[in-house]
């Protein structure tokens, strides 16, 4: 199977990007916190299209990821942290 790079790189362009932030819920701390995580997704996304396409250099492409890669870990962890104390509350004696 023969895939053209920029025929990849045009349909990963039309789909509908899944790091959009959505306005309604990006109120208080938690919400700008949220808003920055969806910028650096978005930012390593924007990145990764232009390295498709020829127009961002492959240094630009690894920092992008790089950064992406921190904010992924970072959710993660802070998701373990969430579920790990409403273990600890279900656990607790009433």
């Amino acid at each position: 199977m023969d895939i053209k790079t920029s025929l990849a790189a045009g349909a990963y362009a039309k789909a509908r990007s899944a790091t959009t932030a959505d306005p309604q819920s990006a109120t208080g701390p938690i919400g700008r916190v949220a808003e920055e995580f969806s910028t650096v997704l978005q930012a390593g996304e924007d990145t990764a299209k232009a390295a498709m396409t020829g127009r961002a250099d492959p240094h630009s492409l690894v920092q992008a990821l790089s950064a992406t890669e921190l904010a992924v870990e970072t959710a993660v962890t802070l998701r373990d942290k969430v579920v790990e104390a409403y273990q600890e509350i279900l656990r607790m004696p009433v």
